[in-house]
């Protein structure tokens, strides 16, 4: 790798702003703000509005609305029947 040009990887803390859930990941965001993590060092804090501890799909309230295909679709909106 060339030197220089690559952007610094560390090791930082994401927390769910709707949760307080908080995870140490490796990113190459940066912030202002820090916050000291279990194992007694200092990251940087990066602040998210949804993470797997509030998002849908990983919680189990993820609704699933039957659609059905496009033909269904089209001759419902038309008011046809199938034969």
């Amino acid at each position: 790798m060339k030197p220089g040009i690559h952007p610094n990887y560390q090791k930082v803390v994401f927390m769910d702003v709707n949760s307080g859930y908080k995870f140490l990941s490796g990113s190459t965001k940066t912030s202002n703000e820090t916050i000291e993590w279990e194992d007694g060092n200092t990251y940087p804090l990066i602040k998210v509005e949804i993470s797997s501890d509030t998002h849908p799909f990983y919680t189990g309230k993820q609704k699933f609305a039957e659609r059905g295909g496009r033909a269904e679709r089209f001759m419902q909106k038309f008011n046809m029947k199938q034969k």
